[in-house]
Order: structure tokens, then C-alpha cells, then sequence
């Protein structure tokens, strides 16, 4: 009996000091790159991408990247690393120290990282680099080395609004609302649409907005949120990554609708009316497919709308109004045909 008790000590013993030991090499490896990194195996061509703050576990912007860059590893046995960035100030070492180590591709995710692959892209002329939401445009010196990849946020805005004012009616109510992350072309871009929308399906429906200012703190996006529905809002509309869960949460709480964004978000509940997506996973797919095949689009953007099923709409609700998805799917028959068009990129315009 107490040789079996102390061979039981000795083995939780050697547990402890292993898993001490792990501890430290992650911290170690964290310091080195101040980030986590996921590394995945695969062939010649070699491919990083870097996270914004959001990190890969936001259920959305940044899982739907590496979506895409997995979706490549296993298609097209390409290499692939993930660096995730903890703050801003990651954004220039990280995307310099992958092109630094000889990726082929470098993709930044988010309009956050556009002055960060500003600076790199030139420091860097050699390497090839992509960037979600970011226009090669709309950087200092219209970069050759970098494809932009975009979307018609606008597009699935407008379709997200329709529903939503279409659910508030049916509840009798006369107010829908959007939480934004930060004010920036591409949230905006859905913030427009999704106005624009609301006020074609229900002529006199008032649309409240606000900006957390933040894109993972989930508490901001969900006191924002609260005051909406405090303020009548029956649908809220997040655009705000990992933070807009709290948004989304708020709405749970409060037994009103909760509209997603990027990904389809329906997981989270009946309460999700549906999601406006955005295919970023394949955007990263296609952009690496073309590198990898040695045609790589730098200084040129690749756009994506709902023609091009870049955009588009979850699930619905099982509780959604009956009929609505069928409305709002003829809709958006009317923006791909053009019968629908100029919908608002910019809030208030």
C-alpha cells in the first residue's frame, strides 16, 4: 500500500514539473513573438496570416480568415502560419517578421492593420501581401505588392435592414439599431445599407446607431446595446466582431431580435434573426489560390458582393415572422440584377 502511494506521489510530481515546464515555454515563445502563433504543415508555398485584435476565437472575422487559410492548407498543401496580435502595436513586427522569414503570402486581416501593411509592404517590396477590407487605394503609396480584398457590405447591409424592419413591424414596434465597432469604411459600409434597407421596407422607421470603439470587449458592445433597446430598438444589428457578441447578448436578454455579422451566427440562438456574411474565408482562399499558381494580383482589389456570393444572409430564425425570408430573398434578387442600386456606403448619406 505505501509503495503504491508514493509511486502515485511521484508520478503527480513529475505532472506537475512537466506541465511548469510547458507553461514556460509558451510564455518563453510569447515574449519572442508577442503573439500566439499556429503553425500548420504543408508544402513549398508558404502562407501567414495575421490577426487583428480579435484573435481566432471571435466567431467571426478573423475565424472566418483562418477559415480560408486552412482551406488552403488542406486543398493546396500550402504552409501555413497564424500569428495573433495582442495589441495594435503588433501589427508591424508581426506581418515584418513573416516576411522576414520568407513567407510567399503575407495576409493582414482588417482595416486596423492598414497603416501597419502600409509601412511593411514598403519595407518589404519583394514579398507579396494581402489585406482584408483595405483598399491598395487607400494606402500611401497604392502599393504593387499588395492585393486588397473587399466586399459589398453595403449589399447585405440593406438585406439585414429589410428583415429587420420587417420583424419590427410585425411586433408593432418602429425602431431598429446598429453597433458598430469602430467608424471605418467597411462597418460603415453595412451600417449604410443596413439603414438604407430598414427605410425601403418600413418608409418612417427610426434607425439608432452607436460605436463602441472597441472590437472585443464584449461588455461595451453590450451596454450600447441595452440603451438601444431601452430606447425602443426591438432588432439590433452587430458590426463589431467579438465585441458585438455582447450586443447580440443584450438582445437575448432583453427577448428582442439580434442580427449577426460576417459569419452565419444563428448558433447562438433562436433570438438571431439572421446574419449579414461576408465570405472573408474565401476571399483569403481565392487570393492565396492565385499566389500559389504564380499569378498573384498585387495593386489591384478583389471585390466581393452578392453576384459574386461574397455577401450574403444566414439562417433564419424558426421564430422569424412567416414569409419574411421569402421577401427578403426577392430583394435581394433585385440588387443582383440591378433593379436595386447606389445603395448608401456611408452612414447618414
Amino acid at each position: 500500500m505505501k509503495k503504491t502511494l508514493v509511486l502515485v506521489l511521484a508520478a503527480l510530481l513529475l505532472a506537475l514539473v512537466a506541465g511548469g515546464c510547458s507553461g514556460d515555454d509558451e510564455e518563453s515563445a510569447g515574449e519572442e513573438t508577442q503573439a500566439a502563433t499556429t503553425a500548420g504543415t504543408g508544402g513549398d508555398f508558404k502562407v501567414g496570416l495575421v490577426t487583428d485584435i480579435g484573435g481566432l476565437n471571435d466567431r467571426g472575422f478573423n475565424a472566418l480568415a483562418y477559415k480560408g487559410l486552412q482551406r488552403a492548407e488542406r486543398q493546396l498543401g500550402v504552409e501555413t502560419r497564424v500569428v495573433q496580435s495582442r495589441s495594435p502595436q503588433d501589427y508591424i513586427p508581426n506581418l515584418s517578421a513573416l516576411a522576414r522569414q520568407g513567407f510567399d503570402l503575407v495576409i493582414g486581416v482588417g482595416f486596423t492593420e492598414i497603416q501597419a501593411m502600409d509601412a511593411v509592404s514598403n519595407q518589404f517590396p519583394d514579398s507579396q501581401f494581402a489585406i482584408v477590407d483595405v483598399s491598395y487605394k487607400d494606402m500611401k503609396k497604392h502599393p504593387s505588392n499588395v492585393q486588397g480584398l473587399l466586399f459589398h457590405e453595403e449589399e447585405t447591409g440593406y438585406l439585414a435592414g429589410y428583415a429587420a424592419a420587417l420583424a419590427a413591424k410585425a411586433r408593432g414596434a418602429n425602431v431598429v439599431s446598429s453597433v458598430g465597432g469602430q467608424s471605418q469604411p467597411p462597418v460603415n459600409r453595412f451600417i449604410a445599407g443596413f439603414q438604407a434597407g430598414a427605410k425601403k421596407a418600413v418608409p418612417g422607421i427610426r434607425t439608432l446607431n452607436g460605436y463602441s470603439q472597441d472590437f472585443a470587449v464584449q461588455a461595451k458592445c453590450k451596454e450600447i446595446a441595452l440603451n438601444q433597446i431601452a430606447s425602443g430598438a426591438v432588432v439590433v444589428f452587430q458590426v463589431a466582431g467579438g465585441c458585438g457578441l455582447g450586443a447580440l447578448d443584450a438582445a437575448r436578454e432583453k427577448r428582442v431580435w439580434g442580427i449577426g455579422v460576417d459569419a452565419d451566427q444563428s448558433f447562438l440562438g433562436p433570438h438571431i434573426l439572421t446574419s449579414a456574411t461576408k465570405g472573408v474565408d474565401q476571399a483569403v482562399f481565392l487570393s492565396i489560390k492565385n499566389a500559389e499558381a504564380g499569378d498573384f494580383k498585387g495593386g489591384s482589389d478583389a471585390v466581393y458582393g452578392l453576384g459574386q456570393e461574397g455577401v450574403g444572409l444566414g439562417k433564419f430564425s424558426p421564430k422569424a415572422p412567416p414569409g419574411l425570408a421569402q421577401k427578403v430573398k426577392a430583394v435581394q434578387q433585385q440588387i443582383v440584377d440591378g433593379t436595386i442600386a447606389n445603395i448608401p456606403t456611408e452612414v447618414g448619406a
